[in-house]
């Protein structure tokens, strides 16, 4: 477990943050309840969450992660686009990351919030105003 590797440098902390397939799952197909309920007593990790994962999926996955830590959860979204790895290119709507979208996962207990894959220094301005 990547968080054991932490007790090596016993004066160092880590957000530790899980890509998802789904709006239950960890791209490996694991529960993402048990994710969080693995890391809740390492006092090493100050905060778990969800990283360059769809939006539509992170008030389910954060809600899951709730009932099983009281960590601050993490929030950092890709845009949405889904990439196309044979055509290199990504595919979907244009990306956007919604503050009605990012008020969402702080309802569902996200304390720390941003975004990757294709989310835009104009999207985290916009949270910062809305939220900062």
């Amino acid at each position: 477990m990547l968080a054991r590797l932490l007790e090596e440098h016993p004066g160092m902390t880590a957000w530790l943050c899980f890509s998802c397939r789904d709006g239950a799952h960890n791209s490996e197909g694991e529960d993402i309840g048990g994710c969080a309920e693995a890391l809740r007593d390492c006092s090493q990790i100050t905060a778990v969450g969800v990283n360059c994962t769809a939006p539509e999926h992170l008030p389910e996955l954060l809600a899951r992660m709730r009932e099983h830590t009281a960590q601050p959860l993490v929030a950092y979204p890709n845009s949405g686009q889904r990439y196309d790895a044979e055509a290199k290119r990504w595919l979907g709507q244009t990306p956007h990351v919604s503050t009605v979208q990012a008020g969402q996962w702080i309802a569902a207990g996200a304390r720390l919030v941003g975004g990757c894959c294709r989310t835009t220094p104009e999207d985290i301005r916009a949270l910062s105003r809305a939220f900062g």
